[in-house]
């Protein structure tokens, strides 16, 4: 049997002792580039606590980066995700940041900008054992893990909204875990957030996008 040793920690040899500051960082990075669903063209990383600390020494600079490039926490191509950023010409910078009170040690803000000029902030927290927690959306406070199929539904705060989400997913026979709504002022942006049993196909997304207070729709799975 093949030993591994405690720093290869992402299956392929990664730099980094620890899945909070390697597996956990990609998983939110690549949280972030599912939703932006275009190929990012830069992209800055705000590094708060233990990240800013020790994000070199402990691969979370390339985890980061082999999140936003879409890649699994074990493809063999994280070690080299600076060399493919740059020939896939993504800018990057990151930012050792200080923390912020209420801010989890391993937390990192994400503003990325798209290849057709869509900007996205989010921000999230690698909680440890490869998990993470999302907790801002462009500016909007929120609380997903991404761990079961996730159906975020970016809205305008109106009457019969969540009544359309939910009626599409039942007539389809698909099972809601938990549903929120978050909300920066009463009908304003918003989301709404769901936990499915099942990943939704794009026949459904588009039932959902139906309605005319709903701007776009995401799926992270």
């Amino acid at each position: 049997m093949k030993r591994i040793s405690a720093f290869q920690v992402m299956g392929p040899v990664m730099i980094g002792p620890s899945s909070s500051h390697t597996a956990g960082a990609l998983r939110i990075a690549q949280i972030a580039a599912r939703i932006l669903k275009e190929t990012p063209k830069e992209v800055d990383f705000y590094l708060y606590g233990s990240f800013a600390e020790t994000y070199q020494g402990h691969g979370t600079d390339r985890a980061l980066l082999a999140g936003m490039l879409g890649y699994a926490t074990d493809h063999p191509d994280i070690r080299d995700a600076y060399r493919i950023a740059d020939e896939k010409q993504l800018t990057f910078r990151f930012f050792p940041t200080e923390l912020q009170e209420g801010m989890h040690p391993n937390t990192v803000a994400i503003k990325v900008v798209g290849t057709s000029g869509n900007n996205l902030s989010l921000a999230g927290a690698s909680i440890g054992g490869g998990e993470v927690v999302i907790t801002n959306i462009n500016g909007i406070s929120v609380a997903f893990t991404g761990e079961y199929p996730t159906l975020i539904v970016q809205q305008q705060d109106r009457p019969g909204v969540a009544a359309h989400i939910t009626s599409v997913l039942a007539g389809a026979g698909v099972n809601i875990g938990t549903i929120k709504m978050y909300r920066e002022y009463r009908g304003d942006r918003a989301f709404t957030i769901l936990e499915t049993d099942d990943r939704l196909d794009k026949e459904l997304v588009q039932q959902i996008l139906e309605n005319q207070h709903i701007h776009d729709v995401f799926m992270i799975d």
